[in-house]
């Protein structure tokens, strides 16, 4: 599949401020296996190969297990993810899924029993993060790699 466009050159300074956030994201406490727990989730719901294609790889160097990544998008049913991990996917599902959630109050009680405020306003900003991103991915298109070896 070829992109609709390179939205890297059609709007620079857009795309110079979503690199500032990303950049703001890795810097915040938020634990690395966390944070892409939270980005291959969002990025499953989405529907965003090209950013699946991304984190997988870095939540496994950040620690990930494989077989959290392969029962990620049933984790609910799975238990191999702990309290602090259920209430973050939860909370991520939420926001990703306004319409249907409206950030219901039990998605929000969760995430408030597990982390502190500082903690809601950073996972909620990786959230939001990673949902740019697949907005962008998906909206115009972004090629990705074929890992067979095979090119595109």
């Amino acid at each position: 599949m070829s992109g609709r466009m390179n939205y890297y050159r059609a709007a620079p300074a857009a795309m110079k401020a979503m690199m500032a956030l990303e950049e703001a994201v890795m810097a915040l406490t938020i634990s690395p296996p966390l944070r892409e727990l939270i980005r291959m989730r969002v990025s499953q719901i989405n529907g965003c190969a090209y950013c699946l294609n991304i984190h997988a790889p870095e939540a496994r160097r950040a620690g990930v297990s494989q077989q959290k990544l392969d029962v990620l998008s049933a984790w609910r049913e799975s238990p191999a993810f702990d309290a602090q991990e259920r209430a973050a996917l939860g909370w991520a599902e939420a926001l990703t899924r306004l319409e249907t959630s409206g950030a219901a109050d039990a998605d929000y009680n969760a995430l408030a029993a597990a982390f502190t405020q500082q903690e809601r306003a950073e996972l909620t900003l990786v959230i939001t993060t990673i949902n740019a991103w697949n907005r962008f991915a998906v909206g115009f298109r972004m090629p990705h790699p074929v890992e067979d070896g095979g090119g595109r």
